[in-house]
Formats: C-alpha cells, sequence, structure tokens
C-alpha cells in the first residue's frame, strides 16, 4: 500500500475519533460525563470493540450543512463482547453536533439494529443527544420512526438495553420507551416530552428538567425508567451484571453459573418470619434473599410501586424471575402502578425464557376512587393477562394472605401456575376473616349478648373452615403445604421438575392486553 494511503487513513480515523474536537471533549468531561467512545470501552470487554461505519457522512446541505463535517455523523456503533458475549452498542456523541439525529445518524442505528436481531443478540443504545437535527427537518422525522419501527420488530427477540446519559427530549424519548430495560444516573441523565421552558410557555408552570425528567423522577414517579444509578461507570457495571442474567436472544435459555450455595440450603429463620399479628407488616426482601443462591437478588424498578417487588435472582445458578407483595408498603395490596409493574416484568421474563416465581402475601386490590377512576380495573387485568398468558415454568408460594381477586392475580393454580405451593401460615380466601365474619355471621354477632367474643369465634370459626391452605390443597388448588424452612429446596425442585415444559396456545395473530 502506498505510504501516502495509509497516512491519510491514519488521519481521517483520528479525527473521526476525536468527535468533536479536544475542546468539545473537555466540556464533556466538566459536565461529569464520559464521550461516547470512552463509554463503549469501559462496557465491552477490553480489546473486543469493532467499529461499523465510521466514515458515514450526512448529505444536508440546507443551512450551511454543506460546510459542516460531523465526524462519525455523531453516533458510534459496532459490536463487541461483555463477559465474552457478543453484544451490538451504539452511543450517540454529544460533542458532535450535540449528538443531533439525521438521516444518516440513523441509518447507522437501524444497521446495528438490524444485524443484531439477524444474529441474534442484546443491543445496548446509549442515549446523549439534543434531539432531532433541525437542518435535516423531515429526514430526522424519518430516522426516528425507522429506530422505532425496529425497536418494536426486536422486541421479544433481543433484550434491547437504553441508557441515558444525557438529555433526551421529544421524539427520542420513544426509543428508550420502547426497549426492555432503561438505565438513568443521576444528575446526568434527563427525559421528557416537552422541556421546562415549552412546559412554563404553555401551562404557566415552572418546573426544574431534574424535577420533570431527571433520574429519580423516572425511577420513582412515571416508572419510565428501571434503574439508577449514582454515576455512569456504576451504571455501566450494572448492565453488565443485569446481562448475565438474560439470554442472547428469544431461542436461547439463559446463562448458567456455577454456585456453591448448597440447593438443599434450609433456613430455620423462615419458620419466624410470619408474625403472629395478622395485621403486622415483615418485608418480603428477606424471603427473597434467603432463597436466592449466594442470597444475591437485582432488583427491577426498585423506587417504583414498592408494594410489589420485582426482579432477578439464581436458583441452582439458573435466572429466575421474582414476582412478591411487599407487605411493608401498603400492606402488599396491589394497586394501578403494581399492576402495570409487574405485568410488564412477567411479559419480559416470559418473552426471554425466564422462569417466574411469585411470592404472595396479598389482602387484596387498593380500594378509593382515585384507583377506580384511573383505571384499576383496566390495570389489573394486565397481571392477569401476563400471568395467563406466559408459558414459562411458574411457581408460586403463598407465604400468608391470599385473598380475592387479588390472589388469582398473583398466579393462582386457574391462571396457569404450574406449582403452587404454601406455608402453613397461608389464608386464602374471598377475604379476611374479620371482613368475612362481618358478612356471613352478622345476624348471629348482632344478636348475642357479648358482640365481641361472638364476633372472635365466628372469625375464628372462618379462619378454621376457609382461610388456611388445607381447604385449598384438599381441592388441589394449592400442590403442596411447605415448612417455610425447606421453601428454596422446594422451590429449585420445582424449576428442575418444569424443565421440559411445552405448552401449545390456540394459533392467532397477537392478543388484545387491556393496555
Amino acid at each position: 500500500m502506498p505510504n501516502d494511503k495509509l497516512i491519510e487513513f491514519k488521519e481521517k480515523e483520528e479525527k473521526i475519533r476525536l468527535g468533536g474536537g479536544e475542546k468539545a471533549i473537555q466540556k464533556q468531561h466538566s459536565n461529569n460525563k464520559l464521550t461516547a467512545r470512552e463509554r463503549i470501552l469501559k462496557l465491552l470487554d477490553e480489546g473486543s470493540f469493532v467499529e461499523i461505519d465510521a466514515f458515514v457522512e450526512h448529505r444536508c446541505v440546507n443551512f450551511g450543512m454543506d460546510k459542516n463535517k460531523t465526524p462519525g455523523e455523531g453516533v458510534v456503533t459496532g459490536y463487541g463482547t461483555i463477559d465474552g458475549r457478543l453484544i451490538y452498542i451504539f452511543a450517540q456523541d454529544f460533542t458532535v453536533m450535540g449528538g443531533s439525529l439525521g438521516e444518516m445518524h440513523a441509518a447507522k442505528i437501524v444497521k446495528v439494529q438490524q444485524m443484531a436481531v439477524k444474529v441474534g443478540a442484546p443491543i445496548i443504545g446509549i442515549n446523549d443527544s439534543g434531539g432531532a437535527r433541525i437542518q435535516e427537518g423531515v429526514d430526522a422525522l424519518s430516522g426516528y420512526a425507522k429506530i422505532f419501527y425496529n425497536n418494536t420488530i426486536a422486541s421479544g427477540v433481543i433484550p434491547q438495553i437504553s441508557v441515558i446519559l444525557g438529555p433526551c427530549a421529544g421524539g427520542a424519548v420513544y426509543s428508550p420507551a420502547l426497549t426492555d430495560f432503561v438505565f438513568m444516573v443521576q444528575n446526568i441523565s434527563k427525559m421528557f416530552i416537552t422541556g421546562p421552558n415549552v412546559i412554563e410557555t404553555v401551562t404557566g408552570e415552572k418546573v426544574s428538567a431534574e424535577k420533570l425528567g431527571g433520574a429519580m423522577t423516572h425511577n420513582s414517579v412515571s416508572g419510565v425508567a428501571h434503574f439508577l444509578d449514582e454515576t455512569e461507570e456504576d451504571c455501566l457495571n450494572h448492565i453488565k451484571k443485569l446481562l448475565s442474567f438474560l439470554p442472547q436472544n428469544n431461542l436461547e435459555t439463559t446463562p448458567i453459573q456455577t454456585v456453591q450455595d448448597d440447593i438443599n440450603r434450609i433456613d430455620e429463620a423462615l419458620n419466624e418470619i410470619i408474625p403472629d399479628n395478622p395485621n403486622k407488616a415483615y418485608d418480603m426482601k428477606d424471603i427473597i434473599f434467603s432463597l436466592a443462591d449466594n442470597k444475591e437478588f437485582l432488583e427491577y424498578q426498585p423506587y417504583y410501586a414498592q408494594n410489589i417487588i420485582t426482579g432477578f435472582m439464581r436458583l441452582n445458578g439458573s435466572s429466575v424471575g421474582v414476582i412478591a407483595s411487599q407487605p411493608k408498603v401498603l400492606a402488599g395490596c396491589l394497586d394501578i402502578n403494581a399492576s402495570d409493574k409487574s405485568a410488564r416484568f412477567i411479559r419480559t421474563c416470559d418473552a426471554f425464557n425466564i422462569p417466574l416465581l411469585t411470592l404472595m402475601d396479598v389482602p387484596g386490590f387498593l380500594p378509593g376512587t382515585h384507583q377506580e377512576y384511573g383505571g384499576i380495573i383496566r390495570h389489573g387485568a394486565k397481571m392477569l393477562y401476563a400471568y395467563s398468558e406466559a408459558t414459562v415454568p411458574k411457581v408460586t408460594v403463598i407465604t400468608r394472605k391470599a385473598y380475592g381477586g387479588s390472589y388469582i392475580a398473583m398466579s393462582c393454580k386457574e391462571l396457569g401456575a404450574d406449582m403452587v405451593l404454601a406455608w402453613p401460615t397461608a389464608e386464602i380466601a374471598v377475604m379476611g376473616p374479620d371482613g368475612a365474619a362481618n358478612i356471613i355471621f352478622k345476624n348471629e354477632i348482632e344478636e348475642s349478648e357479648d358482640k365481641v367474643l361472638k364476633r372472635k369465634e365466628k372469625i375464628d370459626e372462618y379462619r378454621e373452615k376457609v382461610a388456611n391452605p388445607y381447604t385449598a390443597a384438599a381441592r388441589g388448588y394449592v400442590d403442596c403445604v411447605i415448612e417455610p424452612a425447606e421453601t428454596r429446596k422446594r422451590i429449585i425442585s420445582s424449576f428442575d421438575m418444569l424443565t421440559g415444559k411445552r405448552v401449545l396456545k390456540p394459533e392467532k395473530k397477537h392478543g388484545n392486553i387491556p393496555l
């Protein structure tokens, strides 16, 4: 090769590598942000990143764009490995025209999206962009639409992870919303349809960018994001941990890890964890940590709808998705947000062949006009739909309360649970013994000389005859009543037994989930 050609190549390569130039890079660093390439190199295995489409250029000539060179077109795309597993990735480069999206910028993203689907490997998108490139007009909008379309086609086929590491506004927010997992970082990430200035102009409402669309807002209030981290580095490590629980695609199973934890481990503390007082709370996370391999649990949406717990653990080295009541928050009642959170998580696990473990202590759906007017009927139906639709192995453990429609919604036998285990403390009934006694034995209580004593007698009678695990077990609705201390080995045994599960469903285009 002639030396001048090689020199020219090296010069072009270096110019692209520098993106918007040293000054722009320094400004990025001064805002406590890494550059696109730095993020990729920190996330992927050392030496594994292969960049594609580095020399792509825009072809816009409007508003002086013919003279404006945009190295890499404001986005870095390619593939590499994380823990030796193939990953496709794109990272918007804020140093190049604020990472704005134009026709060719979008084309680069679309290409890696299509490659990821074709090969069957996860894709990670790092978002740091000022939005659509105004100079390119409808070409930019067309680019966004193509990305959204490919997000949808890839949904349920490969894991899609969005990382918000800068601004993400307007139409740009819909691509992350279409993906499986959204990560945000405190004081760095921003997401909103319309920014604070527009809101103030239109409605007169004053709100800061952080409060409107910051990381904690979307993790705790809106539920748009699923994971929150303090720093970019923490976020990138968090992504690696999540990927370890996921398969490459919908046709594969999750990677199995070698664990030293005894599958037959007994935890006597579980025999004492349920309080004698049925109205007293306990922390369901204590049970989750007790059951998990090495007591490790990766929580999904930990700050949102905290009355339900969702996340990933391993049992005998295999990934399991957990949906669990949290008696410490709203007594574990299901509400609108909890229904949405769990339904989404159930469907994500089912799409990627991750078995489901449900831990139930649920007294009912949260009452109130706010819930009814907000459509709790429709939202609660999402849980019913998600569990019924899911074909992965499903194991349910009833620890205490299992009342009414909420008992059904949390994966009862008739909703498709393959194994239902119950602790001796389980109360399975249409409603709690207190409420039931007031209805069934109303006249007897009213006519009694000692109403308090009579009411207690009738509550105890109802609990003995109906609200216990043995009545349900006698009818086959509960497969086994088990000692709490043995829960870990019993659920591992259940999932092992269900390894070969196959389900044939009626042929259809798709169902109509009550959105």
